[in-house]
């Protein structure tokens, strides 16, 4: 299974990967009110099994006590820094239309890791404005402004149309994580990470447990 590696650890499944900011999550909940935290307890809190979360634990080495559990604190510690969250990741949002837009302000206001430093639009009417003190470039800037200001990932929320010309820009200017809101499969080089999130096929999926109660 394709995932990352880590300090010389076998390769770690995207699977593994996107449990680790759950379990992070929950021992961030639990901070400050307890000291030590079960396999049993983080299954019940996170609804993985308790087999699960040792299975992924093990692929970083040693990150609790045999018979006794985890260490609140540093457990929460060692995921981070296993995330790269023990520093902040600077990132860009291209496209700030409303989608673009309702992103950045969210993960401006809410998320102390990961730091929206830019946002990029073709419109001249957004171009110069600011989202919550942060500005909105031309594309045409992206790759300079990229490179100035270290962005490492991006959020893509342009048109179908638009999202693999801004993404190989951004590619060839360093960003090597993508979180991609448009409805279109992205080519990158192996080394680049794509998420892909579609917005209507997650609703068209849902209409089904709508529609299903309806069924007889």
């Amino acid at each position: 299974m394709v995932g990352l590696r880590h300090a010389g650890n076998p390769r770690i499944p995207d699977t593994t990967v996107r449990r680790l900011p759950v379990y992070l999550r929950v021992l961030s909940e639990l901070s400050g009110r307890q000291q030590e935290v079960t396999s049993a307890e983080l299954a019940e809190r996170t609804g993985y099994s308790s087999e699960q979360i040792r299975k992924d634990f093990a692929y970083f080495g040693a990150l609790g006590t045999r018979g006794v559990g985890y260490r609140v604190d540093l457990l929460q510690r060692q995921i981070r820094s296993i995330l790269g969250l023990d520093r902040p990741i600077p990132a860009a949002v291209i496209g700030a239309g409303n989608l673009g837009t309702a992103l950045a302000r969210y993960s401006i206001l809410q998320d102390r890791d990961i730091q929206v430093v830019a946002l990029f639009d073709v419109d001249p009417r957004r171009v110069g404005t600011d989202i919550e003190g942060v500005k909105v470039y031309p594309t045409e800037e992206l790759p300079a402004v990229v490179r100035q200001l270290g962005i490492r990932m991006a959020i893509v929320a342009v048109p179908p149309e638009a999202a693999q010309a801004v993404v190989d820009a951004a590619v060839r200017a360093g960003v090597t994580a993508f979180l991609n809101f448009s409805p279109v499969k992205l080519q990158a080089p192996r080394h680049v990470h794509i998420q892909n999130i579609d917005l209507s096929l997650e609703l068209q999926s849902l209409a089904y447990y709508v529609s299903a109660r309806s069924l007889p």
